[in-house]
Parts: structure tokens; sequence; C-alpha cells
């Protein structure tokens, strides 16, 4: 599906979603460290866990204020790990990138979400090994939704149907995955790739086909290197959740040409 629309690729509009998209990546922090650990993402105000003390409102401008502050708190002087201002950055960078790939289109919301839900699964997943319900099921009713908004108003229910689908074959291949050999993956992996599905679904069958082989591919190199550099053997359990998030990126990015090219090859 053809989204780009070349009123959204301005300075002020990519500035304004780099923007929010710090925002949002200044919040996803306080999601990955609290949501594995069943805290609430509302209360208490964030703080030192070193001495305690409130983040100041001051100190806690997305990287800037951690750049100011020298990568410590300004009370106790505890270093601030840098991956706080590289999420906010990331976040950031994916929004912009979301902008320029789907365009000003009702189904912007809907993808931008999805980045920012896909990148603190895939932090948390590497952190704790595990997907939180907390944050995959209300996907799961939230990106179809928004989807089918914009089919609505974009008069394409053809799209949504398509979603669908994908949405089921995704969920279907990972589960059988699951079933087939135990500890391949995590009933989680099988909920996030339905969520992806829909989206990638969505968007077209190429990006569909292609987003779902490209997380088994990349994920699967990475596997052989460090087997290869002995940091992992046979039966280490590696975290599939970021392969599914990376595949389903280069999916949207790109699945749309690799498959035409794909085809024009067989054919």
């Amino acid at each position: 599906m053809e989204l780009l629309d070349p009123r959204l690729v301005t300075a002020g509009a990519l500035g304004a979603l780099a923007v929010v998209g710090l925002l949002i990546g200044s919040f996803l922090n306080v999601v990955i460290w609290r949501v594995p650990r069943g805290e609430s993402v509302v209360s208490p105000p964030s703080a030192c866990p070193g001495c305690g003390h409130a983040i100041r409102p001051r100190d806690n401008v997305p990287v800037v204020s951690w750049l100011l502050l020298r990568g410590r708190c300004r009370d106790c002087g505890r270093p601030i790990s840098a991956r706080y201002p590289a999420v906010e950055a990331a976040t950031a960078l994916l929004f912009v990138l979301v902008g320029l790939r789907i365009g000003w289109s009702p189904a912007l919301p809907a993808f931008l979400y999805l980045a920012a839900v896909c990148l603190a699964l895939a932090l948390i997943d590497l952190d704790v090994r595990r997907l939180p319900d907390a944050i995959v099921l209300p996907s799961a009713v939230v990106v179809p939704v928004l989807l089918l908004v914009a089919s609505l108003v974009l008069g394409d229910i053809g799209a949504m149907l398509r979603a669908l689908a994908g949405g089921a074959a995704l969920f279907v291949l990972y589960f059988g995955l699951m079933m087939l050999k135990e500890g391949a993956m995590g009933f989680g992996d099988v909920k996030l790739a339905g969520v992806l599905g829909v989206a990638l679904g969505w968007l077209g069958w190429g990006e569909l086909v292609v987003g779902a082989f490209a997380a088994f591919l990349v994920g699967g190199l990475f596997s052989i290197g460090l087997l290869l550099l002995g940091r992992a053997g046979r039966r280490s359990r590696i975290p599939f959740g970021p392969w599914i998030v990376l595949g389903a990126a280069i999916g949207v990015a790109c699945g749309e040409a690799v498959w035409d090219w794909y085809l024009g090859f067989l054919l």
C-alpha cells in the first residue's frame, strides 16, 4: 500500500514528530523499568534509585537534562544510565522514520503507537526474557481499532481484511512453532507476532511475508554468531521478541520493494 504523502515530509512536521518521540521516549523509560516489576507507571514520581530524591522537572527534559547533568544525579552524583537518553533519542528517530514511511495518513497514529510499544517490548524482553501482557494485550486491541478507523476513512476495507488475515497467519505460525518445540517460542512471542501481523498485513502482502521471514533470518544469524563466538550454547535461550520487532521493521521499511523484486526474479 502506497502511503507516503509529500505534505508530511517537511522540516516542521518531522521536527514535531521528533519532539513527540522524545517525550514518549521519556515515558517509555518508566514503562520499561516498572511494568516488568508490576509497578504503576503513574505513581510514585520518578526518583533517583541512589538517594531517593524525586527528579526535578528541569532534570527530566529528554536527552538534554542527561547531557547537562553529565549523566549523574544532581543530588548524590550517582551515575544515570546512558540507556535513558538512548531510548528517548531512539523513539524520536523511530517517529521520524515512521512519518517518512507512512506519511500524513489516518494510519499514522497506529504505526507511531506500534513503534513505541515495540521499542519498549524489545528492551523488556532483553532485560527479563518475557513480553508482559500489560503491554501486549492492550496493543492487540488498540492497533486493530486504529487501523480499522484508518480503513474506514480511506474507504479501503480490503486493507483491514488483509490485516486480520495477516494477524491470524502469524499467530498460527508462531503458535505452531511454540507447540512443535518446547522452549522455541514463548506465548508472549505468539501474541506479539499476531499484533505485528495485523500491521504488516494492513500495509500489504509483501510487507507481511518479508517481515515474517526477516525475523527468523536476522534472529538466526545473530544466534549463529553467538554460537561461533562461544557466547551461547545449543541450549541457550535467546529472547526472540527483539527479532520479531526488527523483522517487522524491515517489512514496513522495504517489504514491498523486496517482495516485488523476489516475484520479478521468480517470473
